[in-house]
């Protein structure tokens, strides 16, 4: 797909764009991205906008340090986000562009039905030819908390550039465009190695990109780990994805006129939207291990995750919560959507499908996970 043929983009702003040196808002920059986001939308493009720097805006103001602790910088997150939507209200209000704000917590996309209902409100926005301006609601979220309460716990989202990826995904969006303070993905940090090499286009994402990585820029709470991860996401719901350097001037304008700047991911497969939930989109409340015989037969053969395939058990989690999928060596595999209890599963982990209502006096389903909600990783 050409750049100029996308229809709908979801733009990410990082922290370190939004702010200048002396860590203030940078509003000259803000404006920039405002005027010529509006140009594209005047144009018929539906945008999306996924903005960080509550956190950081709210610390300045009260003059605290935001990483005291978790209600410190929920406070800074509360006093931040009314500072940072006037700023986006009032420079879209200047082109005569109606802007919606939306705070999120991982809740929104693991509950099915919220998720669901997320959906419908966003293309309603984009419709009536509003801006949604998204954020991740720092004030309420507990994700730390729950964190620490479970081992095995995975949350949807910690950061604003998986947050972006789950909605361009959810939205269909063809593009998203995450700014940052670096130009793109380097084969190792080029702010300690000056023959650090970008890498402009990247057509699979694999374990030796992915490594690339582990040199992450810093600031924010994300880095070059978390944009990765968030490639991932929209590359496999059949999306494009483009990490640029914000600070660059028209940077948007650049990347609309199809000049090369950054790293392009292009799409790889186009996953359903259930299985990028299921992927993705929710929380992971446990895990099971399988042995290679069910690992073949959920990645090669397309079968269900049977029983008898299952030889451990982590974590707490309820008969239709998404689950972990892992290998003998540790490695996940797949996410699905358990049929059996954790509990129960340890009753009939190795046990033919044939004996799982002798051990537990009733019987669901043959499998413990239906080939049909299961996505592999």
């Amino acid at each position: 797909m050409k750049i100029s043929d996308v229809k709908r983009v979801v733009f990410k702003f990082g922290t370190n764009v939004l702010r200048n040196d002396d860590k203030e808002i940078s509003l000259s920059r803000i404006y920039s991205f405002i005027e010529e986001i509006s140009k594209l939308h005047k144009k018929g493009l539906e945008v999306i906008i996924v903005t960080s720097g509550a956190v950081g805006l709210g610390a300045k103001k009260l003059n605290v340090d935001s990483s005291e602790s978790l209600t410190v910088k929920q406070a800074c997150a509360a006093v931040g986000q009314t500072q940072l939507m006037g700023i986006y209200e009032d420079g879209f209000n200047k082109y005569s562009i109606n802007t919606a704000q939306i705070l999120l917590t991982e809740e929104d996309f693991t509950n099915r039905i919220k998720y669901l209902s997320l959906n419908n409100v966003l293309n309603t926005l984009l419709e009536l030819k509003t801006i949604p301006i998204i954020n991740q609601n720092d004030t309420v979220s507990t994700t730390e908390l729950e964190e620490a309460g479970n081992p095995v716990y995975g949350v949807s989202f910690s950061d604003n550039d998986k947050l972006s990826a789950l909605v361009a995904s959810k939205l269909d969006a063809d593009l998203l465009v995450i700014l940052s303070d670096i130009d793109g993905l380097y084969d190792d940090n080029p702010k300690l190695n000056p023959q650090a090499k970008l890498i402009s286009e990247v057509k699979n994402l694999t374990d030796e990109i992915e490594n690339y990585a582990k040199s992450a820029s810093t600031g924010g709470r994300g880095g070059m780990i978390t944009k990765l991860q968030a490639a991932k996401v929209v590359t496999r719901s059949g999306g494009n994805v483009i990490i640029a350097n914000g600070k660059t001037p028209q940077i948007i304008t650049m990347i609309f006129k199809g000049e090369k700047t950054g790293t392009r991911f292009y799409p790889v497969e186009n996953l359903s939207q259930k299985r990028r939930w299921i992927a993705y989109a929710t929380n992971i409340t446990g895990q099971i291990v399988i042995n290679n015989g069910a690992v073949n037969a959920i990645t090669k053969e397309n079968k269900s995750l049977l029983c008898v395939g299952i030889i451990n058990v982590n974590g707490i989690f309820d008969r239709g919560d998404v689950i972990s999928v892992i290998d003998e060596n540790n490695n996940e595999i797949a996410r699905g959507i358990a049929n059996y209890s954790s509990s129960d599963c340890k009753k009939i982990l190795g046990a033919h499908s044939d004996n799982i209502y002798d051990i537990l006096g009733y019987k669901n389903y043959d499998a413990f996970i239906t080939k049909d909600n299961i996505a592999l990783i």
